[in-house]
């Protein structure tokens, strides 16, 4: 399984649980601007070669966490549009 598919799998489910209310939030939420710009400092050092060990493991959990959101806010849109019809 593609870790795609296996994301897809536990999140899939895991949107259907989210009523009209909770959707919607998700559908708006947006990372804090301080946050975003962390990982702009943190992406511009990684293509320059010099990010710590640290800062590495940072950046790799900034990126996985708001790819998921990500994700999470896409099924949340999808949930919406069936909670409509």
């Amino acid at each position: 399984m593609s870790v795609a598919a296996g994301l897809d799998s536990v999140l899939e489910p895991l949107s259907q649980c989210l009523d009209a209310e909770s959707a919607r939030r998700l559908v708006a939420f947006r990372i804090d601007p301080q946050v975003l710009a962390r990982i702009e400092v943190l992406g511009e050092s990684a293509n320059e070669g010099r990010l710590t060990a640290d800062e590495r493991s940072e950046y790799e959990a900034l990126i996985n966490a708001a790819d998921f959101i990500s994700i999470l806010r896409l099924k949340a849109q999808r949930q919406l549009a069936r909670l409509a019809n």
